[in-house]
Formats: C-alpha cells, sequence, structure tokens
C-alpha cells in the first residue's frame, strides 16, 4: 500500500510541474487569476476536485 500512495504522489508531482515547465508564462498568468478568486471559489473548485478524483479512485476500482 505504501507502493501505491508514494507513486501516485510522484505522478501528481509529474502532472503538476507539467504546465510550468512547459509553459511559464501561461501558468503564471493563470495563478494570478486564482489569486482573485474570493474563498468560497476557492472552495467550491477544490471540493469539486475532490469529488472528481474520489469518482475517477472508485471507477478504476482501486
Amino acid at each position: 500500500m505504501s507502493d501505491i500512495f508514494w507513486s501516485a504522489l510522484g505522478l501528481v508531482l509529474v502532472i503538476e510541474g507539467l504546465l510550468p515547465f512547459l509553459s511559464p508564462g501561461s501558468w503564471r498568468r493563470g495563478f494570478s487569476q486564482l489569486m482573485q478568486l474570493r474563498d468560497g471559489q476557492l472552495r467550491f473548485f477544490g471540493l469539486c476536485s475532490i469529488v472528481l478524483g474520489l469518482m475517477l479512485f472508485w471507477l478504476t476500482g482501486s
């Protein structure tokens, strides 16, 4: 189980690093737009991300 956790964490880091590596200007503009959102809006996007991740986890049978 520990190996799966570390593999998943590594994959997340690779995916998260792709946009700043490939297009730092776009990433910076997108991040600055995120900074302008209210807390409630950020929480909503966070919740949507959690729900989507759990659904994908459930659908893959992991």
